[in-house]
């Protein structure tokens, strides 16, 4: 089926995603994979700022409420705002490559993340909650983001989730899947997980099956 057909049946390209849960900065990196294998073909699953509303709202549970919320009623997520997003998902792409191959890592890829990073800067200020005159009612305690871009908080939320990956003590668990044809990263918890998904894992099995088979028939 066409990443088009899907969308003609008003599935969301971001409904599709083979691999989610992982670390917020490889969940972006993972809107690019391989479909069917292979022999198959590459799918970006953010490709139009609706599919980058869909993708941060599907991870509304670990970006920051406030700019989340102000996206969910008020905010519309633009063209602008999907190509920051692009730029720091290749990069986030390039320093996964160079961590898990033991490269060199570009410094152009470490400035955009830390130039998004800036972007989720923020502080909590005292505010006033209701109440009938000016500085009357209860004080409350609330964020503040200079950034007055909601879209833009969550790029550098999205950011900042890749400075602790790459950063911290996860970066050496960090793989890339092993199945041929998958371009996917994960984060190996488990010492024997090769894979990124169960459905990669399989078709490895049923590879060297059939590649025993033909040896033996010979």
């Amino acid at each position: 089926m066409s990443d088009n057909t899907d969308r003609q049946r008003g599935r969301s390209p971001i409904d599709e995603l083979p691999l989610t849960g992982e670390s917020l900065a490889l969940d972006l990196v993972n809107t690019t994979y391989i479909r069917g294998g292979v022999r198959g073909h590459l799918v970006d699953a953010l490709t139009t700022p609706e599919d980058l509303r869909n993708w941060l709202v599907s991870h509304q549970e670990v970006l920051p409420a406030g700019p989340m919320g102000r996206l969910e009623t008020s905010v519309r997520a633009g063209r602008g705002h999907l190509e920051r997003f692009l730029e720091l998902r290749g990069s986030l792409r390039s320093l996964a490559s160079a961590l898990t191959e033991g490269e060199a890592m570009r410094p152009s890829d470490l400035a955009v993340v830390n130039d998004a990073a800036g972007l989720a800067v923020r502080w909590r200020e005292l505010r006033v909650d209701g109440g009938a005159g000016e500085g009357s009612g209860r004080l409350l305690a609330a964020d503040h983001w200079p950034e007055p871009d909601a879209v833009l908080v969550l790029l550098g939320a999205t950011a900042c989730a890749a400075v602790e990956l790459f950063g911290g003590p996860d970066a050496a668990k960090l793989r890339a899947c092993e199945a041929p044809g998958c371009i996917l990263y994960f984060v190996r918890r488990h010492a024997r997980r090769a894979w990124c998904t169960t459905g990669c894992g399989n078709r490895v099995r049923v590879s060297r099956h059939s590649r025993r088979s033909r040896e033996a028939d010979r």
